[in-house]
C-alpha cells in the first residue's frame, strides 16, 4: 500500500495554553549512524532511545540485508552484531530507504567501500531528489554507479569498489550526507581521506566514528570551513550508544509553547551540539524566552533540558552561515515569525530547495493560503510577522513530515484552524508527535 492510498487529513485549532514535561524521539541523524557504525564494527553495538520511525527502521533493514545481525529488544533499545569494515555482502533484493535521503546516502557511502553491489530505492519523493553528489566523490574513490535515472535518481545500482582509494574533496555544498558518504567510504581505503567544507556542517559522524575507534582530526579551514581527515582500516569497535532526544522533532513543541498563550513545557533530554543549536539561537534572537537546564554528555554529543515559556516574539534577520545549524528546522522558524511582530528575513535557504520536498516553496505557500505575508528573493525568505496569524487554509504536505507538522503548529494559536492533506509522512520521524501533542493540550480534529 502506497502512502497515497491511505491519507490522513488533519486540523490543528487554537488551544488553550499547553504544558507539561516531555522526550521527544531520539535524533535521527545519531539512529542511523549507530545503525550504520554498528554494522561496520566488530562485536556487539547497543543503542538506547533509537528513533523508531520509518526512516529509521528502513536503515535498519538495509544494514540487516547487507549482513548484519540488528534486532530490537525492547522500545528504542536494539543491538546490532557487525560484520566489520568492508565486511558487507551483496543484498538478495534492493535496498528500500522509503522517505530517508540520510539513511540513503549515508548506506551508499558505506556500501562504496565494499566489493559489493546494491540497487538503492525509495519511495516517489526519494526518487525525485538528487543523488549525483553523493555518487561523484564514490566512483572518484572506485566505485561505480548504473541504472540511475537523470541527476543519479533513484532507483540505482551502486557497486562497490574492490579497491577503494583514498581522496582529498572539497564538498560543493555544506552537507553532513556528502561528507559523511566520503568517510564512510573512505574506512575501507588505505591512507587518509580527507574533506574540506567551505562552510562547517553538522559534525555526528565524526563524533561517532572516534566513539567506535576511528582515527578522526578536524581542523579549521577559512572563515568558516572544516578539514576532516580519516585514517583508513580501522577495526571499528561495537560500542553503547545512547541517542539524544533530537533537536529537530524538539523544534515543533518549542515554536508552539512561544506562540500559544500562557504556555510552559519542559524537553528532557534534547541535543546541544553546536552544530545543531541555531534555531534556538534563533528564537532567543527574536525574544523567546528558552532556558537550558541539567546539561550532559554521551557518546560524545551533549544534551540538556529545555524549559520553554510563551513569548512575544520580533522579527530578526538570520544570516546565510547559520543556515547549517538549523536546515531542517527553518520550516517551523516561519510559523515563528509569522507570529512575530516586524519582518524576518532567513538568508541562504538553497538547500532547501532539494530536501523532501521544495521545502523553500512549499513553506510560502504554508503561509500564504494562511493569511501570512511571504516572499521569495533568491534563496532568501521573507516573513512579514503581524503577532498573529488569520489562519484557515488548507496546506499541501508534499508527502513532507516536517511539512505537516509546521502547519499543524501553525494552526495551534492561529485565529481559525490550519488543515493539513496529509499526516501519513509525520511517521518518518515522529511517530508518537500527535497523542504527544495532544497531551500537552493540542486540539487537533
Amino acid at each position: 500500500m502506497t502512502h497515497s492510498d491511505r491519507k490522513t487529513p488533519l486540523e490543528a485549532r487554537r488551544s488553550a495554553a499547553l504544558s507539561g514535561r516531555v522526550r521527544v524521539p531520539g535524533d535521527k541523524s545519531i539512529s542511523h549512524r549507530s545503525l550504520i557504525l554498528g554494522a561496520l564494527a566488530v562485536g556487539e553495538t547497543r543503542i538506547s532511545g533509537l528513533l523508531e520511525g520509518e526512516d529509521v527502521l528502513n536503515t535498519a533493514a538495509a544494514m540487516r540485508a547487507l549482513g548484519a545481525r540488528v534486532e530490537r529488544q525492547g522500545e528504542g533499545a536494539w543491538t546490532v552484531h557487525g560484520v566489520g569494515v568492508a565486511g558487507f555482502v551483496s543484498p538478495a533484493k534492493p535496498l528500500d530507504f522509503g522517505n530517508s535521503g540520510t539513511g540513503c546516502r549515508l548506506a551508499m557511502g558505506a556500501v562504496a567501500g565494499s566489493p559489493v553491489t546494491a540497487v538503492f530505492d525509495g519511495d516517489a519523493s526519494l526518487r525525485s531528489r538528487p543523488m549525483r553528489r553523493i555518487l561523484d566523490p564514490l566512483e572518484q574513490m572506485g566505485a561505480r554507479s548504473s541504472d540511475g535515472a537523470d541527476g543519479g535518481r533513484l532507483p540505482l545500482t551502486l557497486h562497490g569498489a574492490r579497491d577503494p582509494v583514498p581522496i582529498v574533496y572539497r564538498t560543493p555544498v555544506a552537507s553532513a550526507q556528502i561528507k559523511s558518504a566520503v568517510l564512510l567510504a573512505g574506512l575501507s581505503a588505505p591512507g587518509v581521506t580527507t574533506v574540506i567544507e567551505k562552510e562547517w556542517s553538522r559534525d555526528h559522524t565524526e563524533l561517532m566514528l572516534r566513539h567506535f575507534g576511528a582515527e578522526v582530526s578536524s581542523e579549521p579551514e577559512g572563515p568558516h570551513g572544516r578539514k576532516i581527515s580519516l585514517k583508513g582500516q580501522p577495526e571499528l569497535k561495537g560500542a553503547a550508544v545512547v541517542v539524544p532526544a533530537d533537536p529537530s522533532s524538539a523544534a515543533f513543541p518549542m515554536v508552539a509553547a512561544l506562540v500559544v498563550p500562557d504556555s510552559e513545557i519542559v524537553l528532557t533530554d534534547v541535543m546541544t551540539n553546536p552544530l545543531r543549536t541555531g534555531l534556538i539561537k534563533t528564537l532567543r534572537e527574536m525574544g523567546g524566552q528558552i532556558d537550558e537546564l541539567n546539561t550532559r554528555r554521551d557518546a560524545g554529543e551533549p544534551m540538556a533540558e529545555f524549559r520553554v515559556r510563551a513569548s512575544r516574539l520580533r522579527g530578526v534577520e538570520v544570516p546565510a552561515e547559520r543556515a547549517p545549524s538549523m536546515i531542517d528546522e527553518y520550516l517551523v522558524l516561519a510559523v515563528a515569525a509569522s507570529f512575530a511582530e516586524g519582518t524576518t528575513i532567513m538568508r541562504g535557504l538553497q538547500e532547501l530547495r532539494v530536501k523532501e520536498s521544495d521545502r523553500l516553496a512549499a513553506t510560502a505557500d504554508m503561509l500564504r493560503v494562511n493569511g501570512v505575508k511571504v516572499e521569495i528573493d533568491g534563496d532568501d525568505m521573507i516573513v512579514e510577522g503581524r503577532g498573529h496569524v488569520p489562519g484557515g487554509g488548507l496546506v499541501a504536505t508534499h508527502m513532507d513530515h516536517r511539512i505537516a507538522m509546521s502547519a499543524l503548529m501553525m494552526g495551534l494559536a492561529s485565529d481559525l484552524p490550519v488543515k493539513v492533506d496529509d499526516t501519513a509522512f509525520i511517521a518518518t520521524s515522529f511517530p508518537d508527535f500527535v497523542p504527544m501533542m495532544q497531551k500537552m493540550g493540542a486540539e487537533f480534529a
